[in-house]
Protein backbone atom coordinates (compact mmCIF):
# COMPACT_ATOMS: atom_id res chain seq x y z
CA UNK A 1 0.00 0.00 0.00
CA UNK A 2 1.11 3.81 -0.69
CA UNK A 3 -0.55 6.94 -0.12
CA UNK A 4 -1.77 8.78 -3.21
CA UNK A 5 -2.01 12.74 -2.89
CA UNK A 6 -5.32 13.01 -5.41
CA UNK A 7 -6.98 16.00 -6.83
CA UNK A 8 -11.24 15.23 -6.75
CA UNK A 9 -13.94 18.27 -7.54
CA UNK A 10 -11.10 20.74 -6.67
CA UNK A 11 -10.27 19.17 -2.99
CA UNK A 12 -7.52 17.28 -2.46
CA UNK A 13 -7.77 13.75 -0.61
CA UNK A 14 -4.37 11.25 0.45
CA UNK A 15 -5.52 7.82 0.15
CA UNK A 16 -3.45 4.52 1.38
CA UNK A 17 -4.36 1.81 -1.72
CA UNK A 18 -2.48 -0.05 -3.63
CA UNK A 19 -1.12 1.60 -6.75
CA UNK A 20 -3.14 -0.90 -9.41
CA UNK A 21 -6.44 -0.14 -7.65
CA UNK A 22 -8.95 1.85 -9.77
CA UNK A 23 -10.06 5.01 -9.67
CA UNK A 24 -13.71 3.69 -9.51
CA UNK A 25 -12.97 2.00 -6.01
CA UNK A 26 -10.89 4.87 -4.60
CA UNK A 27 -13.56 7.26 -5.58
CA UNK A 28 -16.34 5.21 -4.21
CA UNK A 29 -14.95 3.29 -1.27
CA UNK A 30 -12.55 6.03 0.12
CA UNK A 31 -14.25 8.90 -0.92
CA UNK A 32 -17.59 8.07 -0.50
CA UNK A 33 -18.05 9.84 -4.10
CA UNK A 34 -21.23 7.70 -5.42
CA UNK A 35 -22.34 9.09 -8.06
CA UNK A 36 -19.93 7.15 -10.49
CA UNK A 37 -20.95 3.45 -10.76
CA UNK A 38 -19.67 0.30 -11.78
CA UNK A 39 -20.60 -1.88 -14.81
CA UNK A 40 -18.79 -4.00 -16.73
CA UNK A 41 -14.98 -3.58 -15.40
CA UNK A 42 -13.84 -3.18 -18.65
CA UNK A 43 -14.43 0.19 -19.89
CA UNK A 44 -16.84 -0.69 -22.31
CA UNK A 45 -20.24 0.34 -20.87
CA UNK A 46 -19.14 3.96 -19.49
CA UNK A 47 -21.29 4.07 -16.37
CA UNK A 48 -17.89 4.68 -14.61
CA UNK A 49 -16.89 8.01 -17.05
CA UNK A 50 -15.42 10.89 -15.36
CA UNK A 51 -13.41 13.46 -16.01
CA UNK A 52 -9.43 13.38 -15.68
CA UNK A 53 -7.63 16.60 -16.57
CA UNK A 54 -11.39 17.57 -18.42
CA UNK A 55 -10.74 14.46 -20.95
CA UNK A 56 -13.96 11.67 -20.16
CA UNK A 57 -12.23 8.61 -18.91
CA UNK A 58 -13.82 5.24 -17.70
CA UNK A 59 -12.38 5.08 -14.21
CA UNK A 60 -12.56 1.12 -14.12
CA UNK A 61 -9.36 1.05 -15.32
CA UNK A 62 -7.74 3.80 -14.32
CA UNK A 63 -4.83 2.56 -11.93
CA UNK A 64 -4.55 5.09 -9.34
CA UNK A 65 -1.01 5.42 -9.55
CA UNK A 66 -1.68 6.96 -12.68
CA UNK A 67 -4.17 10.30 -11.52
CA UNK A 68 -1.60 12.04 -9.27
CA UNK A 69 -1.16 15.59 -10.47
CA UNK A 70 -4.15 15.67 -12.69
CA UNK A 71 -7.68 16.74 -12.12
CA UNK A 72 -10.25 14.59 -11.68
CA UNK A 73 -13.80 15.40 -11.96
CA UNK A 74 -16.90 13.07 -11.31
CA UNK A 75 -20.94 14.08 -11.64
CA UNK A 76 -20.80 15.24 -8.25
CA UNK A 77 -18.28 18.01 -9.35
CA UNK A 78 -19.85 19.02 -12.42
CA UNK A 79 -22.20 21.50 -11.56
CA UNK A 80 -22.70 22.71 -8.12
CA UNK A 81 -26.55 23.22 -8.11
CA UNK A 82 -26.85 20.36 -10.98
CA UNK A 83 -26.99 23.04 -13.27
CA UNK A 84 -24.80 22.80 -15.90
CA UNK A 85 -26.00 22.86 -19.52
CA UNK A 86 -26.02 18.78 -20.19
CA UNK A 87 -27.77 18.49 -16.78
CA UNK A 88 -30.41 20.74 -17.16
CA UNK A 89 -30.93 19.28 -20.94
CA UNK A 90 -31.18 15.80 -19.59
CA UNK A 91 -34.14 16.62 -16.95
CA UNK A 92 -35.54 19.04 -20.12
CA UNK A 93 -35.60 16.00 -22.02
CA UNK A 94 -36.48 13.58 -19.23
CA UNK A 95 -33.90 10.94 -20.67
CA UNK A 96 -33.12 8.98 -17.29
CA UNK A 97 -35.28 5.72 -16.73
CA UNK A 98 -33.31 3.45 -14.58
CA UNK A 99 -30.82 5.83 -14.22
CA UNK A 100 -27.98 3.73 -14.07
CA UNK A 101 -25.81 4.98 -16.68
CA UNK A 102 -26.70 8.57 -16.62
CA UNK A 103 -23.89 10.20 -14.43
CA UNK A 104 -21.44 7.92 -17.31
CA UNK A 105 -23.40 9.43 -20.25
CA UNK A 106 -23.61 13.20 -18.70
CA UNK A 107 -20.16 12.74 -18.12
CA UNK A 108 -19.01 11.48 -21.97
CA UNK A 109 -21.49 14.28 -23.34
CA UNK A 110 -19.75 17.44 -21.09
CA UNK A 111 -16.33 16.29 -22.08
CA UNK A 112 -17.59 15.97 -25.57
CA UNK A 113 -19.15 19.46 -25.52
CA UNK A 114 -16.16 21.31 -24.29
CA UNK A 115 -14.14 20.02 -27.38
CA UNK A 116 -17.01 20.48 -29.93
CA UNK A 117 -19.42 22.94 -28.55
CA UNK A 118 -22.16 22.44 -31.93
CA UNK A 119 -21.68 19.20 -33.34
CA UNK A 120 -23.96 17.35 -36.07
CA UNK A 121 -26.19 14.50 -35.14
CA UNK A 122 -23.46 12.43 -36.19
CA UNK A 123 -20.84 13.18 -34.35
CA UNK A 124 -23.57 13.59 -31.39
CA UNK A 125 -23.62 9.55 -32.18
CA UNK A 126 -20.36 8.86 -32.71
CA UNK A 127 -19.29 10.29 -29.49
CA UNK A 128 -21.77 8.88 -27.55
CA UNK A 129 -21.48 5.12 -29.24
CA UNK A 130 -19.17 3.56 -26.11
CA UNK A 131 -21.76 4.66 -23.17
CA UNK A 132 -24.78 1.67 -22.68
CA UNK A 133 -28.25 2.55 -22.04
CA UNK A 134 -29.79 -0.68 -21.42
CA UNK A 135 -32.93 1.35 -21.10
CA UNK A 136 -32.65 2.20 -25.07
CA UNK A 137 -33.08 6.38 -24.01
CA UNK A 138 -30.61 6.58 -26.84
CA UNK A 139 -33.38 9.48 -28.84
CA UNK A 140 -33.25 11.26 -25.85
CA UNK A 141 -29.77 11.14 -25.10
CA UNK A 142 -29.26 12.58 -28.35
CA UNK A 143 -31.45 15.31 -28.63
CA UNK A 144 -30.62 16.12 -25.01
CA UNK A 145 -26.94 16.69 -25.95
CA UNK A 146 -28.15 18.82 -29.16
CA UNK A 147 -30.47 21.04 -26.93
CA UNK A 148 -26.78 21.38 -24.32
CA UNK A 149 -24.99 22.41 -27.38
CA UNK A 150 -27.88 25.18 -27.87
CA UNK A 151 -27.29 26.33 -24.60
CA UNK A 152 -23.69 26.51 -23.89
Amino acid sequence: MSAFLIEVNGQKYSVDVDEDTPLLWVLRDHLSLLGTKYGCGIAQCGACTIHLDGNATRSCILPISQVQDKKVTTIEGLSKNGDHPVQKAWKEMDVPQCGYCQAGQIMTASAFLKQNSKPSDEEIEDAMHGNICRCGTYSRIKKAVKIASNNS
